[in-house]
């Protein structure tokens, strides 16, 4: 399986259950050896810090940080927004394993050439 998944999470926990569904869809596609990057903007960003990913969305959610653990476990990449992770004057070294800052450019630069699915949150 080759085909490249994108998610773009612009949501933290704020909007707890939308990250469990953008988490359970980067598990899904991780899981099954599919390369996958969640690019995370505006308050998204915190998720790609450690302890940044707390707590259980709903009622029969499962935990956010199992969640995460699977996502990274699989080969998930959380790719964080520069410019969002900057202007919340945030460091690098609180950085998850499986995060790195990179924009755009970058995303797409890894998407070229090859078939991808695009899933925003």
């Amino acid at each position: 399986m080759s085909n490249k998944v994108i998610i773009n999470l612009a949501t933290g926990l704020e909007d707890a259950e939308r990250v469990t569904v953008a988490f359970l869809v980067g598990v899904s596609a991780a899981e099954r050896g599919q390369p996958v990057r969640m690019f995370v903007t505006k308050e998204a960003v915190r998720l790609a810090l450690k302890d940044g990913v707390v707590g259980i969305a709903c009622d029969g959610c499962p935990p956010l940080p199992d969640l995460a653990q699977r996502y990274s476990a699989a080969g998930g990449l959380l790719q964080v927004c520069p410019v969002c992770f900057n202007a919340r004057k945030l460091d690098q070294a609180d950085l998850v394993e499986n995060a790195e800052v990179a924009g755009a450019v970058p995303l797409f630069e890894w998407l070229e050439g090859e078939a991808g699915t695009v899933f925003s949150y």
